[in-house]
């Protein structure tokens, strides 16, 4: 009898207690919350704590109120001069108004979805309107502004503040890089034949003026040597002619004495002359006196 009062008193309780959870939900701070009352969106919480729900009726969407990051994929993009990148861009944004969030976007996931297809489009329009130099020059950042400021209009009506648009990276397809890569190795090689062309023909250059200074040195040099060979030649039979005239027997002597140093140095180790050989008249009976000693003594 008593098992059968506890059963419902538990029963009971077990549905108070189901109510009770029910009726309260938590909100984390850096959440807001969106009351829907049978399907019609009834209010909005954003201050975090326990809050309070019909049980039943109310349904609590919750959504993360801090700021979100969006990384678009990349996608090949034609410029206004026909040259075609890969850009990559990426966007921050908040969900400010839960209620109209929900109404336009219903969730997170197609808000992601409308907010890569609209930054998308907006940098298709925008970079088709510029050439690959302005990319790269300081006009690239009024361009990503123009694409935020578009953005930003179009998902501000819909709760959703965009806070940033950025470009993230920008290349040049593969085939692209390789065909400026194959064109600049070209260029560079053509470049290095013509400078070791000139090289060469500047080495010739310099080649041709050495050899003829070469040539002129040596020909100065041999007109100065034979000048000067002639210049002592003749010094040298001056001075002959000159200590001829002074003294010829000590001349003679001194002839006999080269023809001896040239016939010895020339013979064998034994050299067989007759005593009274004329080669050995002089060192016999050895230089003739001066003539005017001779006449002095006499």
């Amino acid at each position: 009898m008593k098992a059968k009062q506890l059963f419902p008193l538990g029963l009971a309780a077990a549905a108070a207690l189901f109510i009770a959870l029910s009726s309260f939900y938590a909100l984390n701070e850096g959440d807001n919350a969106l009351i829907v009352r049978l399907g019609a969106p009834v209010g909005v919480e954003k201050t975090p704590g326990l809050k309070f729900k019909a049980p039943f009726v109310d349904n609590v969407i919750v959504n993360d109120a801090r700021l979100l990051l969006l990384e678009l994929p990349s996608e090949q993009v034609i410029l206004g001069d026909q040259k075609r990148i890969v850009a990559q861009m990426y966007a921050r944004f908040r969900i400010v108004d839960p209620l109209r969030f929900y109404q336009s976007l219903r969730n997170m996931a197609e808000a992601r979805a409308q907010l890569a297809q609209v930054v998308s489009t907006a940098m298709r329009r925008e970079f088709g309107q510029i050439n690959l130099p302005a990319l790269l020059s300081p006009r690239r950042l009024e361009v990503v502004q123009n694409v935020h400021a578009d953005v930003s209009a179009k998902f501000a009506p819909l709760g959703v503040e965009v806070t940033e648009v950025r470009l993230h990276r920008a290349d040049l397809p593969l085939e692209t890089s390789q065909a400026i890569y194959d064109r600049m190795k070209s260029e560079r090689q053509r470049e290095a034949k013509e400078l070791r062309a000139q090289g060469f023909e500047w080495a010739q250059q310099i080649q041709s003026r050495a050899d003829r200074d070469r040539t002129v040195i040596l020909s100065q040099a041999q007109r100065n040597a034979q000048i000067t060979h002639g210049e002592g030649d003749a010094e040298a039979s001056r001075l002959l002619a000159d200590a001829q005239k002074g003294d010829p027997g000590f001349y003679q002597f001194y002839r006999s004495l080269q023809s001896y140093r040239s016939a010895l140095a020339d013979s064998g180790p034994v050299l067989l002359l007759t005593p009274d050989a004329e080669f050995l008249r002089a060192l016999k009976s050895g230089p003739a006196e001066p003539r005017g000693k001779s006449e002095i003594g006499k």
